[in-house]
């Protein structure tokens, strides 16, 4: 009998503080807070819409959702995020579907840790 090994599925997030300092010194603590607050909202809601537009087979859709990610990800630090974004629309310029099904799975794990890394940054008032 052969066995299988389940591998975890686990990458952190990296964010750049350093890009997140600038944020801060150049809008103020109140409207950098405000900025970063927007980004990881919109970045949440983007996640659930290329899952649902994945998963209906919405693909030109989900890639423009993708874009847009990926853009959001690099203005607040979260580099690793934004270029995980452009593996997908790599993966969908190539009309590679078992790559972008791969891909897109470490996008969403991507954008969920780098969402809690970012979220407890937060907590911490950077």
């Amino acid at each position: 009998m052969k066995q299988v090994t389940m591998l975890a599925m686990s990458e952190p997030a990296q964010l750049d503080a350093e890009k997140l300092e600038q944020l801060y010194e150049e809008l103020g603590d109140s409207a950098a807070e405000d900025v970063v607050c927007r980004a990881m909202e919109e970045l949440a809601v983007k996640l659930a819409q290329t899952d649902r537009l994945y998963r209906s087979g919405q693909i030109a859709e989900m890639r423009k959702t993708v874009r847009s990610m990926g853009a959001i990800a690099g203005q607040i630090g979260m580099g690793t995020l934004a270029r995980v974004a452009g593996d997908v629309l790599a993966c969908v310029d190539a009309n590679d579907g078992t790559a972008l099904a791969a891909v897109l799975q470490r996008l969403m794990r991507m954008g969920e840790s780098s969402l809690t890394q970012i979220w407890q940054l937060q907590d911490l008032s950077i």
